[in-house]
């Protein structure tokens, strides 16, 4: 089955510095197939007919130890990505003047849980329940006014990793590449 390992945090801002060739090892170490990784967020794509829940831990663990940084890791199949993607809100598909994100939750949390503790500015942001993910968006012309970002001092922003929305769609493209 294929996957991607979503690492939260990695690279952000001149914090968690990994490379992406170090990552790569750290995951073919682990007996995980087809390794290969995507920009320098913290995107890895394998494949693995073992139990993921268990390997994703695993990979945590062995990042911490290897490279001195704590990120949580949300693994996605690809077929959930397609779901994902299948699942976006349709005003995304019709419009272009939206900056468009989706927020992977770690489970055993769910998307309501994340939501309780997120704000939005009407008429600007957006905040749609998905397949395990937040879709969030916010209108080009009201960035400058939106609220999402005042997530990032409660308890729940800690279970989320964030992805633009082109960047999981290409995520999806390249799951049929390896």
């Amino acid at each position: 089955m294929k996957y991607v390992a979503l690492l939260r945090g990695i690279n952000v801002g001149g914090n968690n510095k990994v490379k992406m060739s170090d990552l790569k090892i750290i995951f073919e170490k682990e007996g995980l197939r087809n390794v290969r990784t995507y920009i320098n967020s913290g995107n890895v794509l394998f494949e693995t007919e073992e139990n993921i829940e268990k390997i994703t831990e695993e990979l945590e663990r062995k990042i911490l130890k290897n490279l001195n940084v704590s990120s949580s890791i949300v693994t996605v199949s690809s077929d959930e990505l397609k779901n994902i993607t299948d699942n976006a809100p349709k005003t995304w598909k019709e419009t272009n003047d939206l900056r468009k994100y989706v927020a992977f939750i770690k489970k055993p949390n769910k998307p309501e849980d994340v939501i309780k503790e997120m704000e939005t500015k009407e008429g600007v942001d957006s905040i749609d329940k998905g397949p395990g993910v937040i879709y969030m968006s916010t209108t080009l012309e009201g960035i400058t006014k939106s609220r999402l970002s005042r997530h990032i001092g409660k308890p729940t922003y800690k279970l989320i990793t964030i992805r633009n929305f082109n960047t999981v769609e290409k995520l999806l493209k390249l799951c049929g590449t390896i």
